[in-house]
């Protein structure tokens, strides 16, 4: 956790108390929460340099207005001075936000090749949104941990409140979670079998729309173990508040155990 937190911003930190230090949303909230990948990571690092930028920016700017406000007025300036413009001022200005800007977007073109950079993935997990709940498959899992010569698929509805464990989050729950192996290259193909929804979880900063007839893709790389939370991020109808996504980063051997205990599973129900 505190390898997470030093990398965070410090300033943020005693500004803000109420900082989520946790996989999951809590109470007034006014941060990120914790990266568990390189592209949350990125995303958290390139939001504290603009930060940079934007307080440089608002101090000189609001420098100015009082400057022009105590300079300009009767009291001062009885007679006001009369002129045109100033050459030297309209290069400065004019120079001043192009650099700016070229700072900004050399670190963002950066980022956003790093988010749709393509890895040959060690498994894909295919998520398709319904209203309202979530299906999870491992297509491509085959022969990769057990061997098998097909698939594992489930679905997953969020915990009703009389179900819910001590100390488990209340609209955040689910009855199965997707288990994923941390330190692999994941390709996760999102679809949707009604409207659209939107697969969304904010400690891997990953958001990507569930459309029908369309197969969006997205990669995933998780650094830690961790139970990470999320929700749909698209308004898709009455129920769209109740369609949690929880997803748990694994040792690899861990999720080469779940991975044929829920085959053998699966396999006997068929047999049912």
């Amino acid at each position: 956790m505190f390898n997470n937190f030093s990398s965070r911003s410090l300033l943020s930190f005693f500004l803000f108390p109420s900082i989520a230090l946790c996989d999951a949303p809590e109470n007034w909230q006014l941060n990120f929460q914790d990266p568990a990948t390189p592209n949350a990571e990125g995303m958290i690092a390139f939001h504290e340099y603009l930060m940079l930028y934007l307080i440089v920016i608002g101090v000189a700017v609001f420098w100015m207005l009082v400057q022009s406000i105590n300079f300009f007025n009767a009291e001062t300036h009885p007679k006001s001075t009369i002129f045109t413009h100033s050459s030297v001022l309209e290069i400065v200005w004019t120079i001043i936000p192009a650099v700016i800007l070229l700072l900004i977007a050399a670190p963002s073109f950066t980022l956003l090749y790093s988010l749709d950079e393509s890895i040959n993935p060690d498994l894909t997990l295919k998520v398709i949104g319904h209203q309202w709940y979530w299906s999870y498959e491992y297509s491509d899992a085959i022969n990769k941990y057990d061997g098998s010569e097909e698939s594992i698929m489930f679905d997953s509805y969020m915990l009703p409140e009389e179900d819910l464990a001590l100390g488990s989050f209340r609209l955040l729950e689910v009855d199965n979670r997707v288990i994923l192996p941390i330190q692999k290259h994941i390709r996760v193909l999102v679809t949707a079998a009604d409207v659209i929804h939107s697969w969304a979880v904010p400690s891997f900063a990953i958001k990507v729309d569930a459309c029908p007839g369309r197969i969006s893709e997205a990669s995933l790389f998780i650094k830690r173990e961790g139970v990470f939370y999320g929700q749909c991020s698209e308004i898709c109808g009455v129920n769209h508040g109740f369609m949690p996504i929880v997803v748990e980063g694994t040792k690899p051997a861990y999720f080469s155990e779940w991975y044929s205990n829920e085959k053998i599973g699966s396999e006997a129900s068929d047999l049912v």
